[in-house]
């Protein structure tokens, strides 16, 4: 069985997103812990946090994930940046174990100008100061398209950030397809040798979760830009190859394409009937 969901808007609440989703022909979902701009968290309630944890016993969810606001930059030259991404994260792992056992997905963030080096070195320094034994959230680190100074969009820079996390049992990887193709990773005509590169490197073990995006830029173009499933570079049999393929046919998908709920609903039966 496919495991497969959308973006979702939490101020809808955590059980609606958990029986939208179902309506959606999905078993999973993915949702921002607050604003995506930043700012504070809507505040959490047990009741509907509890009831969503049933629905998904009930319905055999897949792990859900939670989406990190994107003004999060956690390797900023800026202290005070640094310090929100800090506070966020700490605030957001806190309120993950509301809903424990699933996973807490950010963007490894901008070095802006003092170099891959120091924007590995400083990710991870924020990492082990969030990140507790007694947590039971996976965090993981999202593969990047690489535009400006990104941090993530080559497996090597990945490896290099989970080499210096101490807790790295609560540490994975999240594959956005739109963003390793950009990155130049070849997903449509060498998924096997991306894969074998990815194991090799970082370890398919440490792969928890897929973003499945189109391109709307060619291979390496470093733009990340998401399209509609099959209407983009990637095109629709890779697609058809990435859910299908042995070591990734067991992950829970996210859909981040420029869809309303019905779009999502399309590209989700789609994607299933592979």
């Amino acid at each position: 069985m496919l495991n497969i969901g959308c973006h979702l808007s939490v101020s809808n609440g955590f059980e609606n997103m958990g029986k939208q989703a179902i309506e959606l022909g999905g078993n999973t979902f993915q949702f921002f812990t607050r604003n995506p701009r930043g700012g504070k968290a809507k505040d959490i309630d047990r009741k509907d946090t509890d009831a969503l944890l049933i629905l998904m016993k009930n319905n055999n969810f897949s792990k859900i994930l939670a989406h990190a606001p994107y003004t999060l930059n956690p390797c900023s030259a800026n202290e005070r940046t640094r310090q929100f991404a800090f506070e966020t994260m700490a605030d957001d792992l806190k309120r993950m174990e509301y809903i424990p056992n699933n996973m807490y997905n950010f963007h490894p963030g901008s070095h802006v100008g003092q170099g891959v080096d120091k924007g590995i070195e400083l990710i991870a320094e924020v990492l082990n100061e969030v990140m507790r034994e007694d947590m039971t959230t996976t965090v993981l680190l999202e593969t990047m398209a690489g535009k400006g100074s990104e941090v993530g969009s080559k497996f090597e820079e990945l490896k290099a950030i989970i080499e210096r996390v101490e807790i790295k049992d609560k540490l994975g990887v999240c594959l956005d397809t739109c963003h390793v193709f950009d990155g130049g990773y070849d997903i449509k005509d060498n998924l096997e040798g991306v894969l074998e590169s990815f194991d090799k490197i970082i370890g398919l073990s440490r792969l928890k979760a897929l973003h499945l995006n189109d391109s709307k830029n060619p291979l390496g173009s470093h733009k990340d830009r998401h399209e509609k499933i099959g209407k983009g570079y990637i095109g629709l049999d890779a697609f058809k190859n990435i859910v299908t393929h042995p070591a990734l046919k067991a992950l829970p998908c996210f859909l981040e394409t420029p869809n309303e709920l019905e779009g999502y609903a399309e590209e989700i039966a789609l994607l299933k009937s592979f």
